[in-house]
């Protein structure tokens, strides 16, 4: 049995700054800032992660983490300045300041108008959403003690079937607080994550799994455990699958990485306002199956619910295809000004981006069969678990390539019949979308990769025709 303690419990996992210290701490550092207009954000994120490999666990983390990003604008010129101390939120709001007047000073450019905040009190998509979306009592109870329990029971019983498991389960509380001194709005909130993956390995065969909730009881992480040991071991012996176009299953992670692309394709309002993408050229067409419904919806409990953005806005739901057609992009305040919209709560700023508007928990809605139901509806086809390596070929045409991977099984029949080895593929998004006449029920979410809170959630979808490797040239 591994021995893995932490000092925080369920009573000392919460938020590192709380509330009033952080909006206080703002308010009180841009009341004098020497620009027209300033505001800035802090985000704090507190959590502990246990990663196993092997028979052992190799890193039993504890992460404390302040961002602070300060914007200032000066005759229109606008800079950002950033910290990872909290101790230097007056720094940072020095800099920011000194920088835009500098701009105004050199005549730079000034920067995009951008559309203002509701006025206190006037928010209703605000006033409507659930709070009660944010926080798990469970997951502040899922200790570093029951992670290193699962980990020894995923690496002793993989060990016993002849392979090996590697993974991380994790906890972490995340908050954001904002303030805009001109609009007079202060904005806090907090949330609890839990999220999990493991991956086993016996001799040729593997399965991989992973999930993220507010809630730790959704994780369903024992269950997880036993189904992937299991889909491991079945796995072994793959059969060479020909290349050829299939009737295909795929499962919630491979389809939730179809998600992934949405933000590439043209469903946001940079994208729109320059003409360019899926909105822009198809909007109000169908481009996928009516089955099919892709919202950005950071107000479900599905994913990774938050109430606003780094702007301040208010998140709301966005439905980018809906029942198949092609309907709205997500906007942040800039965007918004030039398509003459509202701000969806979509802004957004990473390392080594500019900022942007982007798809930040995208859902593809589920229905109500199960992925079995799903399966017992091919004759002859495969099962794809998951994805890897996945990346954009053309944006324009929806094109993605990679690999298939993991517990992946030829179909027969309505039921799962033998594995088969990985293959290349190469294909549009929307074109596959087009061709999805099954819809699952049971989500699992993943990450977005560079987003901060950002999740994309998917259940299994069946999908009529899917191209895998390079199909042979016919002779003659």
């Amino acid at each position: 049995m591994t021995d893995i303690t932490s000092s925080r419990t369920a009573e000392t996992f919460a938020p590192a700054l709380g509330g009033d210290r952080a909006t206080d701490a703002l308010e009180r550092a841009l009341q004098d800032a020497p620009a027209d207009k300033v505001e800035a954000f802090i985000t704090s994120r507190s959590g502990d992660f246990t990663r196993f490999a092997g028979a052992r666990v190799h890193q039993s983390q504890a992460i404390d983490e302040v961002q602070i990003m300060v914007r200032a604008e000066v005759d229109g010129r606008v800079s950002r300045a950033a910290s990872s101390s909290f101790g230097a939120l007056g720094a940072a709001v020095d800099r920011a300041c000194a920088a835009a007047a500098q701009q105004a000073k050199d005549g730079a450019a000034p920067a995009p108008l951008r559309t203002d905040l509701p006025a206190p009190g006037t928010d209703t998509v605000a006033s409507a959403f659930d709070s009660s979306l944010l926080w798990g009592d469970d997951t502040a109870a899922w200790s570093v003690a029951d992670h290193a329990r699962l980990a020894d029971r995923a690496m002793n019983e993989a060990n016993a079937l002849g392979g090996q498991a590697a993974g991380m389960f994790g906890r972490a509380v995340t908050e954001v607080a904002f303030h805009d001194r001109e609009a007079h709005l202060s904005r806090y909130a907090y949330a609890s994550e839990a999220q999990g993956s493991l991956t086993v390995r016996i001799d040729d065969g593997s399965s991989h799994w992973k999930d993220m909730s507010r809630f730790s009881n959704r994780l369903g992480a024992e269950a997880a455990v036993t189904r992937t040991l299991a889909e491991a071991s079945r796995t072994r012996g793959r059969a060479k699958l020909e290349p050829g176009e299939y009737d295909v299953v795929l499962g919630p992670l491979a389809a939730g990485e179809l998600l992934d692309f949405f933000g590439a394709f043209g469903f946001t309002g940079s994208a729109l306002s320059a003409g360019f993408g899926a909105i822009a050229n198809r909007g109000g067409e169908l481009v996928a199956s009516s089955l099919v419904s892709v919202h950005d919806d950071a107000t479900s409990d599905v994913g990774l619910p938050f109430p606003f953005d780094f702007q301040g806005t208010s998140k709301r739901d966005v439905p980018m295809i809906a029942h198949g057609i092609a309907q709205s992009a997500v906007t942040d305040r800039e965007t918004a000004y030039a398509l003459k919209s509202e701000s969806t709560g979509n802004f957004h700023i990473a390392r080594e981006e500019a900022p942007h508007a982007i798809p930040m928990n995208v859902i593809l809605r589920g229905s109500e069969p199960t992925e079995e139901e799903l399966i017992s509806g091919i004759e002859n086809g495969v099962y794809l678990q998951r994805f890897w390596y996945t990346r954009t070929v053309d944006p324009v045409r929806t094109t993605i390539t990679g690999v298939t991977r993991d517990a992946c099984f030829m179909i027969k029949n309505g039921k799962i019949a033998y594995p088969v080895e990985s293959m290349r593929f190469t294909m549009s998004v929307l074109d596959a979308l087009a061709r999805v006449d099954g819809v699952g029920r049971d989500y699992l979410s993943q990450p977005l990769m560079n987003v901060f809170n950002g999740s994309a959630s998917a259940p299994a979808i069946r999908v009529r025709g899917f191209s895998l490797g390079t199909a042979p040239i016919a002779k003659g």
